[in-house]
């Protein structure tokens, strides 16, 4: 009989950095799926408090305007990579596709590298925090080759080459750069529908910073006690009750519920980009 566990052990039998995509996918599809998506939520609010990025979402309108849409858009293009890999066929028309639709606006090499850094240090931090266990040694080194290798065929430079020095970027970026605008609450206020939860709840997931960039009000006690209980109950169910997920909603392909037709892959998105 198979145990929670069982997974993790056939991980740490791979090599990190050559099977960096198949740990990935299994960390992100069968041991913490709803943490990894929640923390990807998380990521997507957590640029909202970069001025210059808050600016340039709420300029183009695809964040508050048509909010359901570009949500499917962003999670069908990442889910895309993590579901079949940054080499596939699929994974190269995903990522040719992100190039597309960013390389019309003027970004900052730092700017594009702290969003990259959002992919890997809030659903990682989150996980380790609240996850039924924390990531491994082997799940972190894959996280951070799947994504700094995303990163240069999308012309990052600079990517830090540790876990570690990564991270120090990622901290220190937010410390200079994270501050309140109007903008980044209009886009907290377009997006918290993302999850279906209380306000209030939704508040008890965010860190003070990011609140106080994104015009959220502390959430009250009872919030945090809720969030908490449930997290810690659920927890502990997950290890050691239930036995190890044997299907992912990954085998079904990456929807979208702005698509109930299907999508091409390789337009999708805003219609008005240049190939």
């Amino acid at each position: 009989m198979r145990t929670r566990y069982d997974r993790l052990a056939e991980l740490r039998g791979l090599d990190p950095v050559a099977d960096h995509h198949r740990i990935y996918r299994t960390t992100a599809a069968y041991e913490f799926p709803l943490d990894l998506r929640l923390g990807l939520v998380l990521a997507f609010w957590r640029t909202f408090a970069v001025p210059s990025i808050a600016t340039l979402l709420v300029a183009t309108g695809e964040t508050t305007e048509r909010t359901e849409r570009r949500t499917d858009d962003t999670g069908i293009l990442m889910y895309t990579l993590i579901a079949h890999g940054l080499d596939s066929p699929e994974g190269r028309t995903a990522t040719r596709r992100l190039n597309q639709l960013h390389r019309r606006f003027t970004i900052s090499n730092d700017d594009y590298l702290y969003v990259l850094g959002t992919f890997i240090f809030s659903p990682a931090r989150w996980i380790d925090a609240h996850g039924w266990r924390e990531l491994c040694c082997h799940e972190r080194t894959a996280m951070l080759t799947f994504y700094s290798t995303l990163g240069r065929r999308m012309n990052i430079t600079g990517i830090p080459a540790t876990w570690e020095s990564f991270e120090h970027f990622y901290d220190a970026y937010e410390a200079e750069h994270f501050a309140y605008t109007p903008a980044a609450e209009q886009l907290m206020t377009a997006t918290r529908s993302l999850l279906p939860l209380d306000p209030r709840l939704t508040a008890a997931l965010l860190d003070r910073p990011l609140r106080e960039a994104t015009g959220i009000a502390e959430p009250p006690r009872w919030a945090r006690a809720l969030l908490s209980t449930t997290l810690t109950a659920r927890n502990t169910w997950l290890r050691h009750a239930a036995g190890p997920r044997t299907r992912t909603w990954l085998e079904d392909g990456v929807v979208g519920r702005t698509y109930p037709d299907g999508y091409d892959l390789a337009t999708i998105g805003p219609e008005k980009v240049e190939g």
